[in-house]
């Protein structure tokens, strides 16, 4: 897979809230960085992440604006839209990952998490 679908597998994964698939998506060494808090270092951390969001929500969808590569880089812009615990939100969203051998290495998020806490009725 190139680069570009690696990331839109890893959209179309949430989307379909399939954390196995998502977190397969992740390099064993992966990292998910929510540049407002720690970054999560490693599939298992990940996965710990990603199961604890699982266990509210009940749909998302990543709705990608623009997409393409800079300088070997994943790029996307989008608007998350979900619903979680009876709350529905949306958050706009820039996203940077990195790709190695059909894997993310890392993957950077940039938004507003007072948004987005609002919108999960947190």
């Amino acid at each position: 897979m190139t680069d570009l679908e690696v990331a839109r597998a890893m959209f179309d994964a949430w989307d379909r809230l399939d954390w196995d698939a998502a977190i397969d998506l992740f390099a064993d060494d992966g990292v998910l960085h929510s540049v407002m808090q720690e970054p999560l270092v490693g599939k298992e951390a990940i996965a710990g992440r990603l199961r604890e969001l699982a266990a509210g929500a009940t749909w998302i969808t990543l709705d990608v604006k623009t997409l393409g590569m800079i300088d070997g880089k994943v790029f996307v812009e989008r608007v998350d839209r979900f619903g979680f615990n009876g709350h529905e939100g949306e958050v706009p969203v820039v996203g940077v990952l990195r790709i190695a051998d059909g894997k993310v290495t890392e993957w950077l998020e940039y938004y507003d998490r007072a948004t987005l806490l609002r919108g999960m009725g947190l």
